[in-house]
Parts: structure tokens; sequence; C-alpha cells
């Protein structure tokens, strides 16, 4: 494409593909490129950032990059590990930082230094962090523009050389001013607006075109936003006639969710759909599993099996029909799906099978190198209506991933780092609530681990939970600052290292210690999906009648192996808000709304414990596994 633009470097940062989509957003055309990339590629660039990355830049394997781009007459960006190899390529030293930093930080702009990329941004500001190494000694000709209290060189910058980096991920929308940051780098680089939605639209649709080649299309149909929009577009582009949408019950929706979908499906004029149930498939694909990875693998690779079978009954061969998936850029980066991407977690549309026909051109995925919001803009231009374009993200596995597996055992691995995690924690001073509430202050570990992403790392570390006053009715304290408990939370999982969650325990059994609770053997089977489900539809219910369903971006029911006895569960409530799907922060739900929820979960006879999690992302991923 023959226009000027700017040049992301994927260093396999998890932020990467959002850089670019932030320019996009903006106006400005962007395009992602390897580090490694010969200097031809830069022809028509007006701008170069360099990404974030989950690498140290001392670790043996680190992305390959080609130190010939720092010679260019072109401005260049630096984020995080951009940052980092900024300046070391002028000379300067990066090591481990004396306090990583994941989450909020405030920067403050060095009065005395003129800072082209902070024109009519006044004062400190909110910034989002995740590093554990730091600049230590910036590179020759760079002067400081502004610091965070952890991190001296948060903002560098070489105006001879046209360089300027920064610690701070602006391309997050928890980093206000990172709009304006990226607009006053555009403007150094003289880019002017050349990129809006339509020509988006346009571009994919011509794109199906062109996949296409004249074969049909089934896809495979969740009900979720994703696969709801990409079903649209493959029917305005190719026609009714051409397009087969494919909606399996695999046993883990929603309560009456397949039957919603599909009454929801007729209603906005689309009758080219099939259902099949294949709850028993999927049930007994995911028996006695407990790893998540391989839970995960084992429902992508059903989806292909019922795929074929449904192919294979309904006569549609391969020479004629093409796969079609709802995956966006997050599903895949998040997989490890680019060459210098860490895998935070495996996607279901990205396992083995799936892959397979992907290789073989026997797949087609509009909607790969957009975001969520992005998505939304699409169906509303498409003229869907609201109820299907805002409908909370409901991946394929469904509830299967929101409920934890264990044989009920610990590993002496599992024991050690609870310890450890317990003693640190022990150590973690909490001073920002009131002397009543911090009187009766407990910090605890759960025994159960949950996937996060630190550093772009993924980890898989336990929760810490917070719990207050407990009342005689079981319920406890709730603190009425929501702020004061975000704070605690990024308090703790900064400073302990096997710990990359924070919970509040909102309820528990009247009747039950603390002591009575441990890590029961419990697997992904009807009997704890459809715990979850009760419990889910409850949440969903009060979030509708309250009007706070069209206001987060997503809740997740997470059911765990935490009780006094087999056949109990604690429930997790995990309300987020979200933009861009790579961060996001929890939803500051009214506590008059909590505490609803709450007691109508706590009726549930199985129910032990109730939890709330106050976790942002980073350190923590939406879900649990």
């Amino acid at each position: 494409m023959d226009r000027k633009k700017i040049i992301v470097l994927d260093f396999g940062s998890q932020y990467a593909h959002l850089i670019a989509k932030r320019f996009r957003m903006l106006g400005f055309y962007s395009e992602i490129a390897l580090p490694s990339a010969d200097l031809d590629v830069f022809k028509g660039a007006a701008g170069i950032v360099f990404s974030g990355g989950p690498a140290s830049v001392y670790d043996e394997n680190v992305p390959d990059f080609n130190k010939k781009i720092l010679t260019l007459d072109i401005p260049i960006l630096g984020l995080c590990y951009g940052h980092y190899i900024v300046n070391i390529g002028y000379g300067g030293k990066v090591g481990r930082a004396k306090t990583g930093e994941f989450g909020f930080a405030e920067f403050t702009p060095n009065k005395d230094v003129s800072g082209p990329l902070f024109d009519g941004i006044e004062g400190s500001q909110q910034v989002w962090m995740s590093h554990q190494d730091a600049v230590l000694e910036p590179g020759a000709g760079f002067e400081k523009v502004g610091s965070t209290p952890d991190c001296e060189y948060a903002a560098l910058q070489n105006l001879e050389k046209k360089r300027f980096s920064l610690q701070f991920h602006c391309e997050v929308k928890d980093t206000p001013c990172g709009d304006m940051i990226f607009e006053n780098f555009a403007r150094f680089c003289s880019m002017e607006r050349n990129w809006d939605q339509s020509t988006v639209l346009q571009t994919i649709l011509d794109g199906i075109k062109k996949d296409a080649d004249g074969k049909n299309v089934l896809l495979f149909l969740s009900g979720g936003v994703d696969s709801t929009i990409t079903f649209a577009l493959l029917n305005k582009a190719l026609g009714k006639e051409r397009v087969l949408g494919l909606h399996i019950d695999n046993g883990f929706m929603r309560k009456n969710e397949s039957a919603s979908v599909a009454e929801a499906y007729r209603r906005a004029g689309f009758d080219n759909f099939i259902t099949e149930d294949a709850s028993e498939n999927f049930l007994t694909a995911v028996k006695g599993l407990i790893d998540p990875q391989k839970k995960r693998a084992a429902v992508g690779e059903t989806f292909i099996a019922v795929r074929n079978a449904v192919v294979a009954r309904q006569n549609l061969s391969d020479d004629d029909w093409l796969l079609a998936q709802g995956t966006l850029y997050p599903d895949i980066i998040e997989s490890g799906g680019t060459k210098n991407a860490h895998t935070i977690k495996t996607h279901h549309n990205r396992v083995e099978g799936i892959q397979t026909l992907i290789d073989k051109g026997l797949v087609i995925e509009p909607l790969k190198e957009l975001y969520k919001d992005e998505v939304r803009n699409i169906g509303r231009a498409l003229g869907l209506d609201e109820s299907l374009i805002m409908r909370h993200p409901f991946p394929g596995p469904g509830l299967s991933i929101n409920v934890l597996c264990s044989n009920g055992n610990l590993s002496d691995a599992d024991k050690a780092e609870l310890e450890s995690a317990q003693k640190e924690l022990d150590g973690i001073h909490i001073d920002m609530f009131c002397e009543h509430c911090s009187s009766f202050l407990k910090k605890t570990v759960l025994p159960v681990r949950s996937v996060g992403v630190q550093g772009d790392f993924r980890t898989y570390k336990f929760p810490c939970v917070l719990s207050f006053e407990r009342y005689e009715d079981g319920f406890y304290h709730l603190p009425k600052i929501w702020e004061k408990l975000e704070s605690s939370s990024g308090k703790i999982t900064n400073g302990v290292r096997y710990i990359n969650r924070t919970v509040i325990k909102l309820y528990q059994k009247p009747e039950l210690s603390d002591e009575d609770f441990h890590l029961i053997e419990g697997y992904c089977d009807k009997s704890r999906l459809d715990q979850t489900r009760e419990a889910d539809a409850i949440v969903l219910d009060e979030l509708h009648k309250s009007g706070w369903y069209s206001k987060i971006f997503q809740h997740l029911t997470i059911n765990l192996p935490f009780a006094s006895e087999a056949g109990h569960c604690s429930i997790v409530l995990r309300p987020v808000f979200s933009e861009d799907v790579m961060t996001a922060r929890f939803a500051k739900l009214p506590h008059e709304l909590v505490n609803t929820i709450a007691r109508k979960i706590a009726a549930l006879p199985y129910v032990d414990a109730i939890f709330f999690d106050l976790t942002n992302k980073p350190p923590a991923t939406f879900g649990w596994e």
C-alpha cells in the first residue's frame, strides 16, 4: 500500500499491535515489521516505533535486531523493551530495576526540559507500567524528560538524532495522555491523517472476496460478538448462499445460551445457520483434565472433530468449503502467534488441528488484525443491532475455562511456593484503610493457581485474599472506597513473587471456619458446569436489571475447587472494564449491587465462599486459566 506510514517493530510484546492500532485509530496509517527487517522495508516510513517485548535485553534468546535501523534518518520512539534497545544502541546501560512496576504509576515531566512528545501535556500524569528491567544509564546525547517514583529514566530523548524512549506503555487507555503522545510523535514525523474506519471495512470485505476465491465458507458461531460480526461480514461479502454458520452447543454454554443465540440470529435476518448439540463429545474430551492448557487444546481439537463430522454429513468438501473463525489479534498474540511473542494462553482457535488447516490455506479470519472496539465499530457500520454488538465476550470454550480443576493434591513445589508467598505477604504493610478496617484485615494465600501476565511473561501463580470484619451471617465488610482496594492489590502483586492476583472475600458460610477449607478434587464435568451456570445467571440478571451490563466489558464467574467438602465450591466474581482487551481494570461496581449478587449466590447450597477479583490486567488476565 503506497501511503506514508508509521512502522511498528514487533519485539514480541502483548502490546505491539496495539501500538499500530492506536495510530490507526488516530488516523495515521501504520504497519507491523520484524525488528530484523532489512532497511528497504522502511521505504516510505515517516516514523518507527520499537514495541515492548517479553524478554530481558540480556536474555540469550532475544529477538533479532537489525542495528542499522538506528542509522536511518527517521524519528524513532522506543517503548518499554524498545526504550532499552534505543538507549543501548547509543551506549546506554540497562539492568534489573530496584523495583519492578506492574500497573499504575505517576509520571512527572522534567520542568527543565522541553519534550516534543509532551506538548500540551501539563503536570504529573497517570501512566501504565509493566517492567522488571530499567535504563540505568541513558545513551549518549539523551536527556531525562521525566520520571516516576520508582523509575528515574521513565522518558528520555535525543533531539539531534530524532530519538525518543519511554518506559511506560502509552498505547493503552490506562495511560490517558498516551494518544496525545502518539499524536505529538506523528506530528514530529510530519505525518498527516490518512486512515479511517470506512477504509478498514472495505479492506476487510475485499480481503474476504480474495481469500474465498470462489469457495463457500463454514463459520463457527459461538454467539459472541466476534463470530457474529464475522458472520455478517461474510454474508455481505459473499452472499448468504455461499455462507453457512455452525453453532455448536459444547456443553459449556451459559444457562439457556444456545436457544437465545439462535433466536438472536433469526431476529437479525440470518437463516443460513445450523446448530449441533455436541455437549457429550466435549465433556468426554475434558474428562479428568487438570492442566488448563491441555483443557483448551482438547476443546479446540474437539471443535475440529465436530466440524469434520458436520462437513461429512452435509457433504461439504474441502475443495469447495473453507473454515472461517472470528479470531481477533489478541487471541493470536496471547497464543504466541507471532515470531517473538510469549505464550500467555493457548487460544482454542490456534490448536494443532486448526493450525494445520491454516497452513493449508483453508481458514479465513477477517478480524485477525483487529481489536474488540474496532470490531464493534465494524458491526455498527454493517447496521447490526446494538444488542448483538455489545454482548459480553464469550469465547468458544465457554464456561470450561471458568471451571478450575484439581486432583485435590498440592505438589511439593506448590507447598514451598505457597509458604514463601505467605511469608512475603506477611511482610507487605497495607496502610490505606481506616483504623477499624485495618484492625480486622487478614491477608492469606489461596492454594489455587491462575494465569497472569507480568512484564509480558505468562505467569501461573497464587491469588492473595484480603478479608475484613466478618458478620454473623457469614458476610464480610467491604471497604467503601474501591481505589484503596485497588492500591492494596497493586502493592501486593508488585511485592510478592508468587502472587499475581488479589481478591477480597465477600462471604463464607457462617458454620465454616478458614480451617474447614482445602483444595478438593474437582474437574470440568456437568455438575460443576451447572454450578457455574446458576451463579453466572444470577450475576448477569442483576447486571442487566441494574443497567451495569452495558457499562462493563465482561463478567466472568469463576468456579474454584476450594471448599469444605466434595461437591461444593467457591465462586469468584470477575467484572472488568476494557477497551482493547490487552489491558483491563476490575469493575468498581456499586456496593449494593455486589451485595445483592453475593447474597443470591450465597443461597445456592453448594457455595461455601464468594470472592471478588480486585486485579487489573496486568498483572492478571481476565480469566483465571
